[in-house]
């Protein structure tokens, strides 16, 4: 069981990718540029009746003037670090690529981090730089004392929209829509400004190579402390190859159209979206608030897309749309699912509506994320996580570390070209995911049929996901604790028809006017949206172990 080949399911894949095939992601990019300049790379509307949209041959300009701007204004050198705080917009991509070519690690930053998350997440990186959108700069004035951060980047909604487009827009999310909490960063430049500054300037060509750093993906760990998954040039671009063999049948050169709705900062959509699809010379359509669904929806309109990327949720808020049922499907390709499992319902539902089945695909941070993916030929949900895409070895082993027969439980371990160099700055923590030969513990118990099909039916750590975002409740229960009226405090993660999973608190007071009002408020401020328990339930006291360790499988074994 060292290896799993394909069957006979998906006929013309090959087995193995050539993992050497690119140096860079840079060089990913340059070819894209190159061969589809013409062609529209991104597009975005920030209001119904106001859109914009940029060729494959003005990202490149745009990146490299950005590029030129790091080296030579700010001086930044090969390998430093830069945090990308932004949505789904025009500027992401032109961030992240021109950092890249100018050999810097972007750190990717969710724009909803609460101050203790983002500062975190800026001094356990070692960012000097960030840039961020208006609307989020808020939260970054009042950490950034506290932070290593010495250049300030900040973008606003309509700059990349022309003078008169983005005047109009700037007007209207920050005076009538007011999106833009007031903040003060003295040192702070523009994104435009930056772009134009750049512009006079050379750019010197940075060697990169497969081993070089190109992200640093923050993920949970079983401390709850938020680690950086050392992500290569190699293990990004070798996992865009290996999801590009596996769906090369449904993709053609400068054809398609792909519905960006997963934010670009999430690790499925960075390696699908920008990746996979900027690799074929796609028309990426950036949503850049997807949870406004009518409007999400009247972008769906416009557009003859031919894929769609999306978690179960999306898929579900979608469905429960009537406007969305009338939509033209008829151009609809291929809908990927991943970050969380896909619901039968949710599953059959979306493949009545639209026409095209859900491909379920499983990954994980460490990974790039991809692993596992379903055959695109199957027609009905299969409840599976599909196949190892290729040049990916899995094994089941036991709790010895040994492989278990074909059929029984086992965790899932994983190998390729894809998996991360190990977390950032924590040598302890990776050697306690991956072994001396480069396997990688994903933490999940999963079965294996006889063709080689695999299902995730628990996991090992206490890992919560969250509308496809992973939550550790030792953080969240971490956060909670501090709350003065609280004494003792649990954390599971129970069954949720929105969000797949949802948060469930136990709590045991400390003072008894506390309630669940209060005490959710409280989560709201210190914690992202998605990590905010859903449910609370107060007893007088938690299951402990004879050492006194909280027993979360016996309150998950007795929720209500």
């Amino acid at each position: 069981m060292d290896k799993i080949w394909f069957n006979s399911y998906e006929q013309g894949v090959n087995h193995e990718i050539d993992p050497n095939r690119y140096e860079s992601i840079i060089q990913v990019f340059e070819q894209s540029v190159k061969k589809f300049s013409h062609l529209t790379a991104y597009y975005n509307a920030a209001h119904p009746l106001i859109s914009e949209e940029l060729t494959y041959g003005e990202i490149g300009e745009l990146a490299r003037d950005f590029a030129a701007y790091l080296q030579n204004e700010l001086q930044l050198q090969r390998g430093e670090r830069i945090a990308i705080m932004m949505p789904n917009v025009l500027q992401y991509p032109i961030a992240v690529f021109g950092a890249l070519k100018a050999g810097l690690v972007v750190v990717n930053t969710n724009p909803l981090y609460t101050p203790r998350e983002l500062e975190h997440q800026l001094n356990d990186s070692g960012a000097s730089t960030i840039v961020v959108l208006e609307n989020f700069a808020n939260t970054l004035e009042l950490v950034l004392p506290r932070t290593q951060i010495k250049n300030v980047i900040v973008a606003n909604i309509g700059e990349m929209f022309g003078m008169i487009k983005g005047s109009v827009l700037n007007f209207m999310v920050r005076k009538v829509k007011k999106l833009v909490p007031n903040y003060q960063i003295a040192s702070a430049i523009s994104f435009k400004d930056a772009l134009h500054k750049g512009a006079k300037h050379s750019l010197k060509t940075v060697k990169l190579n497969r081993s070089d750093l190109a992200f640093l993906q923050y993920t949970g760990g079983t401390t709850g402390v938020a680690k950086g998954a050392m992500l290569t040039h190699g293990n990004i671009c070798a996992n865009m190859s290996q999801a590009a063999e596996w769906i090369k049948n449904k993709l053609r050169d400068g054809e398609e159209v792909v519905i960006t709705a997963l934010p670009l900062y999430h690790i499925f959509a960075l390696t699908v979206n920008l990746m996979v699809f900027f690799n074929v010379g796609a028309k990426n359509i950036l949503i850049t608030n997807p949870r406004d669904f009518d409007g999400f929806i009247e972008e769906l309109k416009k557009h003859r897309a031919t894929a769609f990327i999306g978690v179960n949720t999306l898929f579900n808020a979608l469905l429960n749309k009537p406007e969305f049922a009338k939509l033209d499907f008829s151009t609809w390709n291929l809908s990927l699912g991943g970050g969380m499992a896909t619901q039968r319902a949710v599953a059959e539902k979306w493949a009545k509506t639209t026409g095209t089945p859900i491909v379920e695909a499983y990954g994980l941070t460490e990974a790039s994320p991809g692993v596992c993916v379903n055959p695109l030929n199957i027609s009905n949900y299969t409840g599976s996580i599909g196949l190892p895409i290729p040049s990916t070895d899995v094994q089941l082993r036991d709790g010895q570390g040994n492989l278990v027969p074909v059929g029984e439980a086992g965790e899932l371990w994983i190998k390729g070209p894809q998996i991360m160099k190990g977390y950032w700055n924590r040598p302890d923590e990776t050697a306690k995911v991956m072994d001396a030969n480069g396997w990688l513990e994903t933490g999940d118990i999963a079965v294996m049929n006889e063709q080689g099909w695999l299902k995730i039916v628990d996991r090992k750590k206490d890992l919560i996901v969250v509308s496809g975002f992973n939550v550790y409740p030792n953080e969240v229960e971490d956060v909670v604790s501090r709350h003065p009226k609280v004494q003792e405090v649990a954390c599971i993660g129970v069954e949720s028809a929105q969000t797949g999973e949802a948060l469930k608190l136990f709590v045991v007071k400390k003072d008894a006017s506390l309630n669940k009002d209060e005490l959710i408020e409280y989560c709201r401020t210190q914690l992202t949206g998605y990590k905010v328990p859903r449910e609370i339930e107060f007893r007088d006291e938690l299951p402990k172990s004879n050492v006194g360790k909280i027993l979360r499988r016996e309150l998950r074994e007795k929720k209500n």
